[in-house]
This record gives C-alpha cells, sequence and structure tokens, in this order.
C-alpha cells in the first residue's frame, strides 16, 4: 500500500522545519520517517511517537528528559539525536539518518554469522553502551532491531532512553514489562528494575543470537519466555553451533549470568572481555580446540552423548565430523577402580579370532609356572595396587591457578572450566592493577586444593577515587584545608572576575565538587577578584545605563555640551576597573552633543575635502573577529573593549552614518 495515501504526515512540514518525505519504518511505540531539515538543508530521520504516547503529559515530560540527555552521547557508534520537539498532537525526535539495515535485516538474510564477524558486530554494540553507562544512562531494549548497519559498515545503536521515558506513562501502571522478553534480564522480569548490568545482559542474548540464529529461550507466550530467563541458565552456543569456540561460550555465559552481581559490571567491563576473546580467534573463525574442548577430547552433543545433531552420520560436511564409533564396557564390581566406565574404540574390541587365541593361550597358562614367575606376578599387583591408589588420590587434588592480572569475567571462566566454584569477592583499590582484573586468589596461585574447592577471586577497583568537595564561597585557607581533609592537595590558584563571589573567596574547582579523582590527587582552586566597575565610556547612554542596572549599580546620569554625538558617555566615576561592590553608584557624564557653533573641521577648510559618510554595519551579537573583518571592510577603524568577556559583540557606538575612516567602538 501507498503510505503517501494513507499517512498523513507525509508531505506535511512538521514543527515549520523538517518536511516529511516518506515513512521508513513503523514499530509498536512511534514511527520513523525520511525527511529534510530545511533549515539546515540535511536530511535526517524523524521518530514519531504513536498518539497514545503524545497524549500522556507524564510520558512527554519524561521523552523530552531523556531526549537530553541522549543528545549530549557522542560516540560514533551511537545514532546522533539533534533535536527533538512537539507540534499540535505530534511529539517527535529529529535523529542523524543512517542509511542501511538492521542487525534483525542480516538475521533473516544469513541465519547466523561466523564466531569472529559475531563479535566485531557486538563490539561497537558494546563501546555504545559503554559511553551511555559512563554517563549514568541505561539503554533498556538491546536488540537487533535497535543495531543499525550502514551501508558503509559503520554500527549504530539507537533508542537510547526511550523505555524508560515509556515507563512514565500510564499504560505501565498495571504492570506491563517495558522491554522486548527475549532479551530481558532477570531482575526486569522480577521488580522491573533495570541497570547497566541488564544492558549486559541483552548484549550476551544478542550475541547467543548471532552466533546460533535463534534466541535461548523459546515458548507459547512471551510470559513463559520470561520464566525460562528468571529460572533457566542460558545454554552454551556450541550447544547448538558445535562451532562455536569455548572461548565464547564463556563469555555468553558471564555475560547472561542469572545473578547481577556475577555479570560483568557494565557494558566497558564486557566490551575488553570480547576484545581479548576476538584476539583469540583465528580470521578463518576455527581453531584446533573447536573439536576438542569437550570430555575426553571428543566432541559433545549438549546431552553428553558422543554424537548430537552436527556430530551425526551425514552431518554437512567441513562443519563437523564425528569421531570413531564408541561403544560403553561396564565390568566388574561397583567399588573396584577396574571395573569403572570406560570408553573405548570398536576397533579395540576383541573379534572371532582373537577369542580363539586367548583360548589357545589360556590352555598354555595351565601348565605348571616357575615360583620366580609367581613372586613377580604379586610384585607386580602389588605396585599396580599401589600405584592405583596413588592415582586416584592425585586426581582429587588440582592446583589453583595464576589468574592475577586477568580480566574478572575470563578469570572467572578459566576457574570454572578448571572444576573449582568461583566466587567473586569485593574489590580492593590498587594502584597498578588495572580496574576489573584479578588483583588476587584465595587460595593464593600454586596452591593444592580439592577438586570443587570454591576459589575466591578479588577483583582490582583501580586507584581509590574520592569526591571533590564543594569549597564554593569559602576563603582560600578554609578551601585548602577542605581539600586537605578529603585526601586531596591543592594545585594552581588562578584568579577571576566574578559578579557574585566576594574578593578573595572561591569561585570553583577544577575537577569541579563532586567528581572522583585519584586519592592524592590536585585540585586546582579559582579565587575570586571581586566586582570591577565596567567600562562603559564612549556607549550610548541607553545601552550603559541598563547594564549597569542589570549589575545591580545605582547609575545616576549628568549632561553636557560636548562634540560627542548625542548620548555617547563620555565619562564616568568611578572610572572602569575599580573595585565596586554591588549596589555602588556611578555617575555617568552623556554627550547632549555638539553646540550650533560646532563645525566639521573641512568646513572651516576650503583645502580639506569633506570624507564620504557610509553607514556603519550593525554588528551587534556578531563573533568578534568577524565583526572587526565587516567594519574594516565598510572603511573604518575598529576599538574594542572589553566589558563581559564573551567572543561577541554586545555593543557599538557609533552607529548611523558616520565619515569614512571613523573609529568604531565596539564591546564584547
Amino acid at each position: 500500500m501507498d503510505t503517501t495515501l494513507t499517512d498523513p504526515l507525509i508531505g506535511q512540514l512538521l514543527d515549520g522545519r523538517y518536511r516529511v518525505e516518506s515513512r521508513i519504518a513503523r514499530g509498536g511505540m512511534a514511527s520513523v520517517y525520511l525527511a529534510l531539515d530545511v533549515r539546515l538543508e540535511r536530511t535526517v530521520a524523524v521518530k514519531v511517537m504513536h498518539r497514545s504516547l503524545a497524549e500522556d503529559p507524564q510520558f512527554v515530560r519524561r521523552f523530552i528528559g531523556e531526549a537530553k540527555s541522549v543528545a549530549g552521547l557522542s560516540h560514533p557508534n551511537i545514532v546522533q539525536v539533534f533535536d527533538q520537539g512537539t507540534d499540535g498532537a505530534h511529539v517527535y525526535l529529529s535523529m542523524e539518518y543512517v542509511p542501511g539495515r538492521t542487525l534483525r535485516d542480516v538475521l533473516h538474510e544469513r541465519e547466523r554469522l561466523p564466531a569472529r564477524e559475531s563479535l566485531e558486530m557486538v563490539i561497537p554494540v558494546l563501546a555504545a553502551l559503554g559511553s551511555a553507562h559512563q554517563a549514568g544512562l541505561i539503554h533498556r531494549d538491546v536488540k537487533p532491531e535497535n543495531v543499525l548497519l550502514a551501508d558503509d559498515g559503520r554500527v549504530k545503536v539507537v533508542d537510547f532512553g526511550l523505555a524508560r521515558a515509556i515507563e512514565a506513562t500510564n499504560q505501565t501502571k498495571t504492570g506491563m514489562m517495558i522491554g522486548t522478553i527475549g532479551y530481558m534480564s532477570p531482575e526486569q522480569v522480577t521488580t522491573g528494575q533495570a541497570d547497566a548490568r541488564s544492558d549486559v545482559y541483552a548484549a550476551g542474548i544478542l550475541l547467543f543470537e548471532l552466533l546460533t540464529g535463534r534466541q535461548p529461550y523459546e515458548g507459547e507466550s512471551p510470559m513463559s519466555i520470561a520464566y525460562r530467563h528468571v529460572h533457566d541458565h542460558v545454554p552454551a552456543p556450541s550447544s547448538i553451533a558445535p562451532d562455536v569456540p569455548p572461548s565464547l561460550d564463556a563469555l555468553v555465559a558471564a555475560a547472561t549470568d542469572r545473578d547481577p552481581a556475577r555479570r560483568p559490571a557494565d557494558a566497558n567491563a564486557m566490551l575488553i572481555a570480547a576484545v581479548e576473546t576476538h584476539r583469540g580467534i583465528p580470521r578463518t573463525g576455527h581453531t584446533a580446540q573447536h573439536r576438542t574442548h569437550h570430555t575426553g577430547g571428543h566432541p559433545a552433543s549438549p546431552t553428553g552423548s558422543p554424537s548430537g545433531p552436527f556430530g551425526s552420520p551425514g552431518s554437512q560436511p567441513g562443519v563437523f565430523q564425528a569421531p570413531p564409533p564408541l561403544v560403553y564396557v561396564k565390568d566388574g564390581a561397583e567399588d573396584d577402580p577396574a571395573g569403572q566406565t570406560m570408553i573405548q574404540p570398536l576397533s579395540e574390541l576383541p573379534t572371532e579370532k582373537s577369542r580363539s587365541a586367548g583360548a589357545s593361550a589360556r590352555t598354555r597358562r595351565r601348565s605348571p609356572r616357575p615360583i620366580w614367575f609367581i613372586a613377580g606376578l604379586a610384585l607386580v599387583m602389588v605396585a599396580g595396587i599401589a600405584f592405583s591408589g596413588w592415582w586416584f588420590s592425585q586426581s582429587r587434588v588440582v592446583k589453583v591457578p595464576d589468574l592475577v592480572g586477568q580480566n574478572i569475567v575470563l578469570a572467572r571462566q578459566a576457574a570454572l572450566n578448571a572444576g573449582f566454584e568461583v566466587k567473586v569477592g569485593q574489590a580492593r583499590f590498587d594502584d597498578k592493577m588495572e580496574k576489573d582484573n584479578v588483583l588476587d586468589t584465595e587460595p593464593g596461585p600454586g596452591a593444592e586444593v580439592d577438586k570443587g574447592s570454591v576459589l575466591t577471586l578479588i577483583p582490582s577497583a583501580g586507584p581509590e577515587t574520592v569526591p571533590v568537595p564543594d569549597v564554593a564561597n569559602l576563603s582560600e585557607a578554609e578551601a585548602r584545608t577542605k581539600i586537605s581533609d578529603a585526601g586531596l592537595k591543592v594545585g594552581r590558584v588562578s584568579k577571576n572576575q566574578s559578579d557574585t563571589v566576594p574578593r578573595g573567596q572561591v569561585i570553583g574547582t577544577n575537577p569541579a565538587a563532586g567528581k572522583r579523582v585519584k586519592k592524592g590527587g590536585g585540585v586546582n582552586l579559582v579565587i575570586s577578584l571581586g566586582l570591577l566597575m565596567p567600562d562603559v565610556s564612549q556607549m550610548m547612554r541607553d545601552q550603559a545605563e541598563k547594564f549597569l542596572r542589570d549589575k545591580g549599580f545605582n547609575v545616576q546620569v549628568d549632561e553636557t555640551d560636548n562634540s560627542a554625538p548625542h548620548g555617547t558617555v563620555i565619562a564616568q566615576d568611578p572610572v572602569g576597573g575599580t573595585p565596586v561592590m554591588a549596589g555602588d553608584s556611578v555617575r555617568l557624564t552623556v554627550s547632549r552633543g555638539p553646540d550650533e557653533g560646532w563645525h566639521w573641521p573641512w568646513e572651516n577648510n576650503d583645502s580639506e575635502a569633506p570624507p564620504d559618510f557610509v553607514v556603519v554595519p550593525d554588528v551587534r551579537f556578531r563573533a568578534l573577529k568577524d565583526a572587526q573583518r565587516e567594519l574594516r571592510a565598510a572603511g573604518f577603524k575598529v576599538k574594542t573593549r572589553k566589558l563581559v568577556g564573551t567572543r561577541r559583540v554586545i555593543e557599538e557606538n557609533p552607529r548611523g552614518r558616520q565619515p569614512m575612516g571613523a573609529t568604531i567602538t565596539v564591546w564584547h
């Protein structure tokens, strides 16, 4: 169906700025349109919320706040938000237009991706999420539909904060869960709460789907899928796609742990693990360990059988090759080590010929043996029993591996693979060990413990940090004491003029108050010079008087005859630059203009030709450099005066028609 006939927005000018060209997509919460920003003449994507949301004032208020937060994100893997607004019943976002397709489109086309390529899709997604997590923003709805693959290969994440805005609506007050059920973390299902670790969980599900071509859980209803997120462990991707390497199984397992405390702390922590995993995967996407990481060096299906759907005869060539047929043999008493289950190739089973040979041998063994043979046999039996006892006792003892310095996610999986029960202890500050790497283990590396023992990993919290104290409006001495008490030291001290902070008191700090810095680090102070009288001489009276009154001064004006143009301030008391207090009086002397006997210089000198009069360009509110350039191009001299210290012109004088070559004063 032609959307131009059914969608009334197409062809309209939204908010007087965005000309809607066509509809790109329509979802459960919004429609996305291709539009032209007629003000900046650029193509944008405009997401217009459905009317049911736009009519909810709580949603609109939260939506605007979230849009402002997302607009502050600047990252190459995040779709940039340019603008937000409302136009009648339409609430919209103006965003960067990314020509391409979604990751869902890629999965529909290719079903699943190789291990290395899957990571190369997920790594930029984690980088985008990590940038948002550092800024305190949570996505809440990570899924293939919200990952865009641009035509030039860039990966972009879209719809940050939209789910949080939806939570503010009346539509959620009946217990509706926000998010996409296939990617929701257990805590989102049970409590409705989400943090950075919930995004990590969804990223783990996304990676699982890229590797296997399907989501980990299927069910007849959304609630049955939600139940499995809460109560089941996400299966290893290799249980569905056997060519997935163990390192990716470990990464997915860590990201999708049902306990948020055992997941990577945020997307940046998972990003580090993903990049390290990517380094270990050859460009072919296969490693020798893909085929030998199961028990006994033979590939195993998820149920533990020696072959599965990918390992059975007739499976696709080049994907998985089944080992030689195996049989299980059990012989002897259960408490006899020799009677334990063994795995043995069919080629080693006894044949009819070997049975006949064995019978002949038993007949020969009925003949008497010399005593030395019996004694030797007894000695061998004693040695075998002793060796068996030693062997089975040693097999229950393992050494603690050296995991210090490894990323906590990978170290945890390595310890699990080694047969330990793993706990992650309280992180400790350390100036040398990078954050989220293993600082120590309990027991320590090399210790011999029983297999299955608890191994506690102590992560590094990085260097200890403390918040910068708020020392605004304190004296310099008081500020120094407070900063020292916080475990920091004072760095550079600079001074600046202030209209509000008295002379000698602290205006602020760098880093700002509340910002966490390394303990023992330096904090720069900015001390107030107090209020200095602004220099408004040569300014027009109305502008000078308004400026001074806005600053809190009591302005008095005297007028006098002067050659300066009418209304020009020719003097002030106190003069500019004098230290003053807010509320002080200032007297301005203003010109009434030249008296009747005043003439232009050339009117009394016939030899001097009158200059050309030209209109002075109005450069107020222009950038200072641009204003100077324009005035000089018009034939005037330029004098600059600092008033508030901006880089834009706030006033100029004289204005109107002036002789070519006259001096124009601009204030900034």
